[in-house]
């Protein structure tokens, strides 16, 4: 199993990378492009929010992290999974709602581009993380049963 998840590790990682070039190398370039073409009141109010999905999307690879640190230690079925799965639920909808917010700029630039495959673009990354959340809270709700029954196993044998 160890193979499996230094695998997964390995993947949790390299995901990490291309959201920190974003931000270092891409939103600094676009918010300077929209703010030649766009209203400021929209632009920068939603590359702050695209800023700030950055940290709770961080705080989700942590605990992904963390909970597979968990199955190498064979301490998965614990209560510090349920907790992991609990932050990843939470942070996971975080970052919903702070890509929801900077929708309106995307409907900016698909109105003035005359592409609304950009405004449905922008509400697939909004709504991913709302997949993962679900996935999470059904993960966590299957953990504390599973949890709850091997607690009551060990107290009858």
């Amino acid at each position: 199993m160890k193979r499996e998840t230094l695998f997964l590790k390995v993947v949790v990682f390299l995901m990490g990378i291309p959201v920190l070039a974003l931000c270092l190398f891409g939103l600094p370039g676009i918010a300077k492009e929209a703010a030649d073409h766009f209203p400021s009141h929209w632009v920068y109010p939603s590359i702050i929010g695209m800023y700030g999905a950055a940290i709770p999307f961080y705080a989700v690879l942590y605990q992904a992290f963390r909970l597979l640190t968990y199955i190498d230690k064979n301490i998965a079925f614990s209560e510090l999974s349920v907790k992991a799965l609990k932050t990843i639920k939470y942070c996971a909808v975080s970052v919903s709602i702070l890509f929801s917010a900077s929708l309106p700029l995307f409907y900016l630039v698909a109105d003035a581009d005359d592409a609304p495959g950009l405004l449905l673009l922008g509400m697939v990354i909004a709504f991913a993380p709302i997949v993962i959340a679900v996935f999470a809270a059904v993960l966590e709700k299957l953990l504390k049963d599973a949890i709850n029954i091997k607690s009551e196993n060990d107290l009858t044998i």
